[in-house]
């Protein structure tokens, strides 16, 4: 929505507000057109009801909105004399909208000095979990959020059953677009399964300053670019529309940043023209192919060992006459350990050789082991654009920076206007998972907006086997030694979970003798 647009919104909502309600700010001392004022009238209703005036800010903040509106509707009512459950509950029911008719029909008493606790205790429990709502979803929103990883796709370094903390103030946190949302959910409602925002009315985007720019090799949590393309989600042929905020959230590492130039050669990942150096903590995977040479009947049973120790997280198999077998994800020190077990004859790193339709940009004989060279598209960066080079940009032009591309032949019109270059409006990003030959990642949709970055994940607070369910009992599964630690970092990631435990005791303890100290005193 431009910006007009949301002018004249907040218009029509005062107007409205101000036919609605002026009796009662006269009632209560004020003037009839203070009533109508945009933002002065929130700040005026707020010393009507005794309430804040800080109130007003959180009418401004999508989604918490939607939670401190019912408060405030039932706060007016009862100040007015509207004090009965059925006025409240009509008040809330109504949208507000009662509100007018009592404006209208009734014999208005204010009362200035009304006392502001809760006439029952069902109301102030439901006032404490609406305010504990309203700051847990204001943390959420742009502080810090939870997410657990669901796939293999960076599986070494963060693994299935990880739950993170999520920081969305590190690359600045982004205000929600969709206004009318239900709070600390996705895009579904969780058991219902039904969608859980309206993509009307919807906010332009807009980002908070950012503590630290993406860096090469940061893992970045971010919305699925192409969430809204059908032949990425069921083939249909039907073109899906979702806010950017309501995409798929996806985890993968940012290997390529604006201006780079991404290269694979024989699954070998070069940035600008040199390999890439990833840091110590990440452990790219491949698939592999083991040759026995049957000499030694230990093999398999010595294998099936190693592998459990190497927790290859995407299974393995054997071929029909069961003298080769292929391994999913695997370390290429993982494939040293498994070289030197007697009965082995050879182990081979699986290589994509033919073209594959499906590999960005659909037109080039690419395949995931060989791609590019591909640069990255910077912000205010000019591009010639012709038939060789409109395959990598034009989702990035219509898609991502919303403008009208029309291709008739060699003829290029953007806006219906003849285009032989185009420049990026914002950065983008190249993201990849460490598990290479089982990871959705930009190899197969191209580039990452920065409008559709989420935030940095930097912390993983729980770990949960998900991948053995069935195979270890309950207690087995939790993997404590993942519990409180970092995410990015040199060297291997350490557990802070021991310290957590000790924090935690020595309040515990701390609490009991404050509590005992206390109860001494007042007796």
């Amino acid at each position: 929505m431009e910006t007009t647009s949301w002018i004249l919104t907040i218009l029509a909502v005062s107007t409205i507000h101000g036919i609605g309600t002026w009796k009662l700010y006269t009632t209560a001392g004020k003037k009839a057109w203070e009533a109508f004022i945009p933002i002065y009238n929130g700040i005026e209703l707020m010393e009507i009801i005794n309430r804040p005036r800080w109130w007003v800010l959180l009418l401004f903040i999508p989604v918490i909105n939607l939670l401190i509106l019912p408060v405030i509707w039932i706060e007016t009512l009862r100040s007015f004399g509207k004090k009965s459950t059925a006025d409240m509950w009509i008040g809330v029911l109504t949208f507000g909208l009662y509100i007018g008719f009592v404006n209208y029909t009734q014999t208005l008493s204010y009362e200035a000095k009304r006392s502001t606790k809760p006439a029952t205790q069902v109301l102030d429990t439901l006032g404490s979990i609406t305010f504990a709502l309203i700051v847990a979803t204001f943390v959420h929103t742009y502080f810090i959020q939870p997410f657990v990883i669901p796939t293999s796709s960076l599986e070494k370094t963060l693994k299935i059953g990880d739950f993170l903390f999520v920081s969305k103030f590190h690359y600045g946190a982004r205000t929600p677009m969709t206004t009318v949302a239900a709070p600390m959910v996705h895009d579904t409602l969780p058991l219902v399964k039904i969608k859980s925002y309206s993509s009307w009315p919807e906010l332009p985007y807009f980002r908070f300053p950012a503590l630290q720019k993406i860096e090469r090799n940061d893992i970045v949590v971010f919305n699925w670019p192409v969430d809204t393309v059908a032949k990425f989600r069921d083939n249909s042929g039907i073109r899906y529309y979702k806010p950017i905020d309501k995409k798929s959230n996806y985890v993968k590492r940012c290997v390529g940043i604006p201006g780079d130039v991404i290269t694979l050669k024989n699954s070998d990942l070069y940035v600008n023209g040199k390999l890439a150096q990833l840091p110590k903590r990440a452990k790219p995977q491949f698939s592999y192919k083991v040759a026995f040479d049957g000499n030694n009947t230990n093999t398999t049973s010595t294998l099936d060992a190693t592998l459990r120790d190497l927790e290859c997280s995407d299974g393995f198999g054997v071929n029909d006459s069961r003298d080769t077998l292929y391994i999913r994800a695997l370390t290429d020190e993982g494939a040293k350990t498994i070289k030197g077990i007697s009965g082995v004859k050879s182990v081979e790193k699986i290589i994509a050789k033919e073209t594959e339709k499906s590999i960005f940009p659909y037109t080039k004989n690419w395949n995931v082991d060989n791609l590019g060279p591909i640069k990255i598209p910077a912000a205010g960066e000019t591009v010639a654009l012709n038939s060789e080079s409109l395959p990598f940009y034009k989702m990035i032009i219509s898609d991502y920076e919303h403008h009208k591309l029309q291709v008739n032949g060699n003829e290029i019109r953007i806006d219906g206007k003849p285009a032989t270059s185009y420049t990026f409006e914002q950065d983008y990003y190249w993201m990849m998972g460490d598990n290479r030959h089982n990871s959705e990642d930009s190899r197969y949709w191209g580039f990452v907006p920065a409008d559709h970055i989420v935030g940095k994940p930097i912390f993983i607070w729980m770990s949960f086997d998900l991948n053995n369910v069935f195979q270890k009992p309950l207690l087995d599964r939790f993997r404590t030694e993942r519990f409180f630690t970092t995410v990015s970092g040199d060297g291997e990631p350490e557990s802070y979970f021991k310290f957590f435990l000790i924090a935690l005791t020595g309040y515990f303890i701390w609490d009991y003798f404050n509590k005992k100290k206390k109860k001494k005193e007042n007796n």
